[in-house]
């Protein structure tokens, strides 16, 4: 969440961020709320102090054997009114806070203003796309005609956003998820975490899914649980409540999870094959910084998933996201795009954000240095997703007979050079 002082000393600049952002909010109402606040909190502290002087004047007179009656009719006054104060400052705060929570992260003054991903910005395209020589087919055929994924069975199963990976096709994802972790543990410096796929109410308010969307989740009432919707949730997490040492940061895990979204909002957008699902497979990175070097891991986070890509020998591009296509959270993101030569369209395949201080603030994490404690920077990045990256490998490694070549960095993983198509 933002600090309050920020609002309190900078209205204007967290007004501008959320005009930016395209959000409208009645900063003035929290800020008349936090003065009203701060005003009874200070007449509070001087009746404290009141009632300790009265208390002190009551002792004294019992023990001299004086009337002390008037003396214990004002305290009695005094602390009414203090339990009464008490009371309203309570109100004032929870009011404040449910503001603050429902108030998005404000971009960087770097990120370019813009209302919609029309105003996004192209950073670099990577590789070539490929010229086949014959008619090539989609992903979803190449799956069907490979026994790859049986996506009406995993309906039937489930509903439609369940795909069921077989034979092959599950050998084949299983390959990608375990290259893209030892590529992140064994060059890029990340420890390997194995997170719960379930994160409580705590858990999802800090990565800032709650309280404004709840409705994306699935929600298990009974246990008051929510299925991950990103391995982002439980790892960002796992330092919840803590103050970590300096010298630990940045702090780098990497995580496999299944994601759960009810894509509540997709109406309207394209939902063929795995382009849009309601359970899918991702490797997260999640990093803990130093607010001062947070922007130098956020190009880290971006090379690390960039270069999954780059051994993957796939054509890809980075585009940064303006003002008005920021998540939530995010104060800086930059996505990247694998191209599908079947629909001549860029698929994101990784998002990568830095939330500065946002995330650590509702999840209360520090470090310390020097004697002084302070909230670390949390920044995250798919590392990435696999649905669209299974695309992309399906498409761009056709061959005229219908067979699918193994990009040779999965090769060791899968075992073969290739998916010969069954006839």
């Amino acid at each position: 969440m933002l600090d309050i002082k920020r609002l309190r000393n900078n209205p204007d600049e967290i007004k501008i961020g959320l005009k930016n952002k395209g959000v409208n909010i009645d900063i003035e109402n929290i800020l008349n709320i936090d003065n009203n606040l701060r005003l009874l909190e200070n007449q509070t502290d001087e009746l404290k102090h009141k009632r300790n002087v009265v208390s002190k004047e009551i002792s004294f007179k019992k023990k001299n054997k004086e009337d002390a009656s008037n003396a214990i009719s004002d305290m009695q006054k005094v602390s009414k009114t203090i339990k009464t104060n008490d009371v309203k400052i309570q109100e004032y705060k929870n009011s404040i806070n449910k503001s603050l929570l429902n108030i998005p992260n404000t971009p960087h003054t770097s990120t370019p203003i813009g209302k919609s991903e029309k105003d996004n910005v192209v950073i670099k395209e990577v590789g070539e796309k490929k010229n086949f020589n014959f008619s090539i087919k989609d992903h979803l055929e190449l799956a069907e005609n490979n026994s790859l994924i049986d996506f009406k069975r995993g309906a039937k199963i489930a509903g439609s956003g369940f795909p069921l990976y077989t034979g092959e096709g599950a050998k084949l994802e299983r390959s990608i998820i375990n290259y893209m972790l030892d590529l992140h543990t064994t060059k890029h410096g990340y420890t390997e975490i194995i997170p719960p796929f379930m994160a409580n109410v705590n858990s999802t308010t800090t990565t800032g899914q709650l309280p404004k969307f709840g409705e994306d989740m699935y929600y298990v009432n009974e246990d008051e649980l929510y299925l991950v919707p990103t391995a982002e949730v439980p790892v960002t997490n796992i330092h919840q409540n803590e103050i970590l040492d300096v010298k630990e940061l940045p702090k780098k895990y990497t995580a496999y999870s299944a994601c759960f979204r009810r894509e509540a909002g997709s109406y309207g957008k394209d939902t063929r094959g795995l382009q849009r699902l309601h359970q899918f497979n991702k490797v997260e990175l999640v990093q803990f910084a130093h607010p001062k070097k947070s922007y130098e891991v956020l190009e880290n986070i971006v090379n690390n998933a960039e270069t999954i890509l780059k051994n993957l020998k796939l054509p890809y591009r980075i585009i940064e996201l303006c003002t008005g296509d920021l998540s939530f959270a995010s104060t800086k993101c930059f996505d990247i795009e694998l191209w599908s030569p079947a629909t001549e369209k860029w698929l994101e395949v990784s998002s990568c954000s830095n939330f500065e201080d946002f995330q650590a603030r509702r999840g209360n994490i520090k470090f310390r240095e020097n004697n002084k404690v302070d909230f670390v920077h949390t920044l995250n990045g798919s590392g990435v997703a696999t649905p669209r990256l299974m695309i992309a490998i399906l498409e761009n490694y056709q061959k005229e007979d219908g067979s699918i070549e193994i990009p040779e960095v999965l090769i060791p993983y899968f075992g073969k050079k290739e998916i010969q198509k069954i006839k």
